[in-house]
């Protein structure tokens, strides 16, 4: 019986890429050690990070004028990090709230800038509200405008990226890089906590217009500067090697797949097939209207939540693990990103329709 890992992060790896690591791990390239080993300043690592890079590039059609970072303290760093880069002491910085996330990234935010809540998108004591861009209330010189995309604990997708914002465009693609395409040159900074779509946690990707850089407050540790760390290609301090190494293995692996565009065929087929499943059934409820849908996060709720034990039980039984909703909001909750397959999904549609026979 096969093994489908539904967690929101750590999430589950490729299986190829796992098995390449696996076979790599004491032996990396006959260094007659493991990568986690070696020297970050060798020239097997540069080499490896080099490559890296270049892929991830070519993923996301990342222009020349945007620096790539490879950073510790995963997506939660970044919040601290991109008000201290982005901004000066006494700066608005606007944000649009739309889940768990984008609260987390508000809160600490306010501790380095003047937090202007733009808009919030989601259920508001149970009532669903999306107000329209033209009706948020924007700074009238925020230094940066952030948001959240995909929020993993409601399972929100924002379904457009703001238009005629004249602040910086700042969003976390945590849940979501690499899923499908995004139009880079839109943002004037991306970030993306590892562990979702990437690889291992601990590592952080930031993607960033040059022209942003070299900001930074006095204040600002430097491992957080993202001037020094351009500088210093990533390794100002010794990084997240291993992190740093599985991503790079991601990254080929994803090439090897077709790349984004086929990745998010992929997931659009994923989500259809778990939705329908929902949907098709008075048992089974997704609160989010349709347009709103995380192809990545699938919460749902059984109607009878007195079942919600016997479900989780036997369906790690069917070897069907991690499908526990956040504790924020119950239920169930089925991550489907990249490397989840979509035999996974379809053993979980099955089980979740062979569950309504007998206990509907």
């Amino acid at each position: 019986m096969s093994s489908y890992n539904f967690c929101a992060g750590p999430a589950m790896l490729p299986a190829d890429v796992m098995k390449q690591a696996q076979q790599e791990f004491i032996d990396w390239q006959g260094q007659g050690c493991s990568v986690m080993e070696i020297s970050h300043r060798s020239a097997a690592f540069i080499e490896l990070a080099a490559q890296a890079e270049q892929d991830l590039r070519e993923l996301m059609t990342i222009p020349d004028d945007y620096a790539v970072l490879f950073c510790h303290g995963g997506g939660r760093g970044q919040f601290s990090a991109i008000p201290q880069n982005l901004s000066q002491s006494g700066q608005a910085a606007d944000y649009l709230v739309s889940g768990a996330w984008s609260k987390s990234a508000v809160d600490e935010a306010k501790k380095y800038v003047d937090v202007n809540i733009a808009a919030t998108i989601g259920f508001t004591d149970e009532e669903w509200k999306a107000p329209e861009q033209n009706t948020w209330s924007l700074s009238e010189n925020a230094a940066y405008f952030h948001y959240c995309p995909n929020e993993t604990v409601d399972g929100i997708k924002m379904p457009y990226i703001p238009q005629n914002i004249k602040a910086p465009l700042v969003a976390d693609l945590s849940s979501m890089i690499l899923s499908e395409p995004v139009d880079v040159e839109k943002f004037g900074l991306i970030y993306a906590g590892a562990q979702k779509n990437i690889g291992p946690s601990g590592l952080s990707v930031v993607i960033v217009r040059r022209d942003l850089l070299g900001n930074a407050r006095a204040n600002t540790p430097s491992i957080m500067d993202y001037q020094l760390l351009d500088k210093h290609d990533s390794m100002f301090n010794t990084p997240p090697t291993y992190a740093w190494y599985l991503a790079g293995l991601v990254f080929k692996w994803l090439k090897e797949q077709g790349g984004v565009e086929k990745m998010h065929q992929l997931n659009q087929q994923k989500a259809q097939l778990l939705y329908q499943t929902i949907d098709q059934s008075d048992f089974y409820n997704n609160r989010v209207p349709v347009e709103y849908r995380s192809l990545m996060n699938v919460p749902f709720q059984l109607a009878d939540s007195s079942l919600d034990s016997a479900f989780l039980q036997q369906a790690e039984q069917q070897g069907l693990l991690a499908l526990k909703g956040h504790r924020m909001v119950g239920g169930m909750r089925a991550s489907i990103y990249n490397a989840m397959p979509l035999s996974g999904v379809q053993a979980l549609t099955d089980f979740m329709q062979d569950f309504v026979r007998r206990m509907g």
